[in-house]
């Protein structure tokens, strides 16, 4: 669990992903799509990826992935990204990270 926290205190925004997962895809494009490049760590193709998915889990993620951070908190998954952009918060909680990469 510290090296979530870790990542996700060093990154504005991060993405724990897999690669194979569409959802998580999904959430990478839409950020893109409103100026945001975010981190995005593959847990699959770390070699401490399941415990990534354990901790993940551990810490109130409803599924393992896509798990979203934005200044070091976790904000969900697929579920609550799409619901904090369709009430219109999504942009204003990325306004301090959009012109950084």
């Amino acid at each position: 669990m510290e090296r979530v926290k870790k990542l996700a205190s060093e990154k504005g925004v991060i993405i724990f992903s897999k690669s194979t997962c569409c959802l998580c895809y999904t959430v990478h494009m839409l950020f893109r799509e409103i100026g945001i490049d975010p981190y995005v760590h593959e847990i699959d193709h770390d070699p401490e990826g399941k415990e990534i998915e354990k901790a993940l889990l551990r810490m109130g993620c409803n599924g393992p992935v896509p798990a979203v951070f934005i200044g070091g908190e976790l904000v969900g998954s697929t579920n609550e990204v799409m619901s904090l952009h369709l009430s219109g918060s999504l942009v204003q909680r990325l306004k301090p990270y959009k012109n950084l990469s």
